[in-house]
């Protein structure tokens, strides 16, 4: 987090005042700001949508469009497009197996044995769990469908194990969501980010999902205390009108207490995405199990606070650097923290505080990186780091790890301080390169970075793997999920707004920006746009906890783009900041 402007209070209500009017008014100074009102996940119009069975002496191509429009039926169902198969195809077609997504498609064609169409504007795959598993380019483009005559009417015989709609249907009728496994150490919850139908069956598919684990891939960065096989007993999750979500589970097999307890946890954790659930009951292979306490075998959604990898019960204070010290308290009022980091001695560049708000890390204007109270004894300090090259602001996890990101000639190096001691990660798409800013997730699952491409900022991604006891095993290749070839946007930089979306501060034009919101998996439906700013801007703080405010910060003031007028904060005479941020 770096730097952002002075508006004036008047200036800033004739400017939303203009653009209520439908009309941009530009100042000479501070950003004007303009905020996204239409947040949010799309609703659905509550119109129904039966499809038509199959016509009579229908042609091969229109059995196709038939069979792709039935897949659009609302309520959501497959069986009307199965009647678009023969007999055997409907036996054993699996829609549930995944969700491909398209902007568009072309006309069936028939060509020879297979009718054939054509995606376009943009192609996505969701796998079982609703996880995004990347865009389709090339052959995978087309969907090719096998057709036989069934009793004197043509009928698709083969057909991919897949539901394939529109975006338009998909965002308007899934929602974005996440399954909540645990980190190797089982010391802190992962969200794994999901999209699942939004209806009378939400609950039953966030469960299935999380049965499902999360898969070979994700295994060195979570973990899942159901064991393989487990499975639904009852084949749903139904939910009383007091808010019980009821979940039967089968071959669970024998587990220990504390495996049981942390599954119950896991569920608590995903299962309070569901409007109106407030707790769980849970059997285990027929048995009930029994919070302490608790007569009728309920167990609060809010069980297992303390995973949360938000980490809400963290310091929610603001902390800042002004003239060379750390800050701290409300961004209107912030005042030089009482440990050494606020007296002058040491004059700081930068600093990252953590997330208990007791010690923080500084980076030093002569390179060094130091660890001290922060408002504690001034002599209790250690140094970590004598002297690095260009060193970014640093950033704690819920282990007390340290990160940092040097900025060498030969480009970017990340380390990580653990134990007393300071290790070095290759995080391949990360280090080696001009890296503008990083973060990394409160959990220690995720490290986000600004990296400089050939044709612009790219944000990217890369998953931290640990061993079961906590340690750092390495990093996987960073992904691209804003910006690459398609997309060159200017970043400014970075902060986090929920455990599983960035938000994002692009420039748009000389001092015209935009802040988005980007979800840490990189999904294309994900990218929304919360405000857009006019005027010179620093830097985002921002915070995973939810209610907590995102912050622009301006070179004499600061906004806050939580609400949907934005507030502007002074911050007073002289008291300009170099950069501002919460805790992590």
């Amino acid at each position: 987090m770096r730097r952002p402007s002075r508006v004036g209070a008047a200036v800033l209500t004739a400017v939303l005042l203009v653009l209520a009017a439908g009309c941009v008014g530009l100042p000479e100074s501070g950003p004007v700001v303009e905020t996204d009102n239409s947040r949010g996940t799309p609703e659905t119009t509550g119109v129904k949508y039966d499809p038509l069975p199959p016509l009579p002496d229908a042609s091969r191509s229109e059995i196709v469009k038939g069979f792709l429009d039935a897949m659009t039926a609302v309520p959501i169902q497959t069986t009307s497009a199965a009647e678009f198969l023969t007999q055997e195809a409907r036996a054993s077609w699996r829609p549930e197996r995944e969700t491909i997504t398209y902007g568009d498609r072309s006309p069936a064609l028939d060509i020879s044995s297979v009718v054939r169409v054509r995606m376009l504007d943009g192609s996505n795959r969701f796998d079982a769990r609703g996880a995004w598993r990347g865009s389709l380019s090339g052959s995978d483009l087309d969907l090719r469908f096998g057709l036989e005559m069934e009793r004197g009417q043509w009928r698709i015989a083969d057909v991919r194990d897949a539901l394939i709609v529109p975006e338009s249907w998909f965002e308007a009728r899934f929602r974005r969501l996440s399954l909540s496994f645990f980190d190797p150490s089982a010391e802190i919850l992962v969200p794994e980010p999901v999209f699942v139908a939004d209806d009378d069956a939400l609950a039953t598919r966030l469960v299935e999902g999380l049965l499902d684990g999360p898969g070979p891939a994700l295994a060195p960065s979570s973990r899942s205390f159901f064991p393989p096989g487990a499975r639904l007993g009852d084949l749903s999750v139904p939910v009383s009108p007091d808010g019980v979500a009821e979940v039967s589970l089968s071959d669970v097999g024998q587990q220990p207490p504390e495996s049981q307890r942390l599954m119950v946890v896991q569920l608590a954790a995903t299962l309070r995405q569901v409007a109106g659930v407030t707790s769980v009951r849970v059997s285990v292979d027929g048995d009930p199990v029994q919070p302490p306490g608790s007569e009728e075998g309920r167990f609060p959604v809010g069980l297992g606070a303390q995973y949360d990898p938000a980490v809400p019960g963290a310091s929610a204070v603001v902390f800042g650097i002004r003239e060379r010290r750390l800050v701290s308290g409300i961004p209107e009022d912030l005042d030089p923290v009482r440990g050494l980091f606020g007296t002058g001695e040491v004059a700081l560049r930068s600093a990252a505080v953590s997330l208990d708000g007791s010690t923080a890390a500084a980076v030093t204007t002569a390179g060094a990186v130091l660890v001290a109270p922060v408002n504690g004894d001034a002599d209790d300090v250690r140094s970590i780091l004598d002297r690095g090259t260009d060193l970014l602001e640093p950033a704690w996890d819920f282990a007390d790890r340290i990160w940092l990101v040097d900025r060498r000639a030969d480009g970017a190096r990340v380390r990580y301080y653990e134990n007393d001691r300071l290790r070095a990660l290759e995080v391949p798409g990360v280090t080696g390169q001009l890296v503008r800013s990083f973060l990394v997730s409160r959990d220690g699952s995720r490290m986000v970075a600004v990296v400089a491409g050939r044709s612009g900022d790219e944000l990217v991604v890369s998953r931290i793997r640990h061993r079961a006891r906590g340690d750092v095993r390495n990093a996987t290749p960073a992904q691209v999920i804003l910006g690459g070839a398609l997309e060159a946007p200017s970043i400014k930089d970075v902060a986090w707004r929920s455990p599983t979306s960035v938000a994002v501060l692009t420039g748009v034009a000389g001092e015209l920006w935009e802040v988005r919101s980007v979800a840490v998996d990189g999904a294309p439906t994900s990218v929304e746009s919360i405000a857009n700013l006019n005027g010179p801007v620093r830097s985002l703080a921002g915070s995973p906890v939810e209610g907590q405010s995102l912050l622009v910060l301006a070179p004499d003031g600061a906004l806050d783009l939580s609400r949907p007028v934005a507030r502007e904060i002074e911050l007073g005479e002289g008291r300009r900041l170099r950069s501002l941020g919460y805790v992590g």
